[in-house]
């Protein structure tokens, strides 16, 4: 037996999800409701504690209705990994606003279309980052995390005390990975000098 279930979200407390409902409402009867009021669309769908509560309660053949495909994730990226953990589990998603059933051969063309835009847009948001970072490199900015250990300090600790590399790291507060990093850089820094 398929169960209709409803999701709702709103993004602020001065919004209410009552619109969303009532248009629910009058097309379909729902068996459950989930809803995350008050929750940004900047967080993913996944990290949303009222849709988790609807992942982990969803079966094969459920349908989960919303108002507008938007509802379902904070961009296009968000939106398909939402829709694809969704089919995964054999439930199929209508969508209101857009009008249409991702399970029907119309909605699998959107879901296709939605698939294009997300790489598209994973696309258009690396090359902005290659720009951002071209534009600092050129503008002589530091990239990166600034160092803040003392290879030199770190090494000649480690020699004095016969310490080992985890000791070493408990002792300056820093990672096993540092401490060899710092020991091979003081190491190519004294065989060029």
């Amino acid at each position: 037996m398929t169960t209709t279930i409803a999701y709702v979200r709103v993004s602020t407390d001065d919004q209410t999800t009552n619109a969303q409902r009532h248009a629910i409402e009058s097309r379909y009867k729902v068996a459950r409701w989930f809803s995350d009021e008050a929750t940004s669309g900047a967080i993913k769908a996944k990290d949303r504690i009222g849709f988790r509560q609807l992942l982990n309660y969803v079966r094969e053949g459920d349908t989960v209705v919303v108002f507008a495909i938007d509802r379902l994730g904070r961009n296009t990226i968000d939106v398909l990994e939402t829709v694809e953990v969704l089919k995964s589990k054999g439930v199929a998603i209508l969508s209101i606003r857009e009008g249409f059933d991702l399970s029907t051969p119309m909605g699998k063309m959107m879901l296709t279309m939605l698939a294009g835009l997300a790489e598209l847009e994973r696309f258009n948001i690396k090359e902005r980052q290659l720009a951002g970072l071209e534009r600092a490199r050129a503008e002589g900015k530091n990239l990166g995390r600034e160092k803040v250990i003392d290879d030199k300090a770190v090494v000649l600790w480690r020699q004095e005390n016969s310490a080992s590399i985890k000791v070493t790291a408990d002792h300056f507060g820093i990672s096993p990975a540092s401490v060899k990093r710092a020991c091979q850089a003081f190491k190519i820094l004294n065989s060029a000098s």
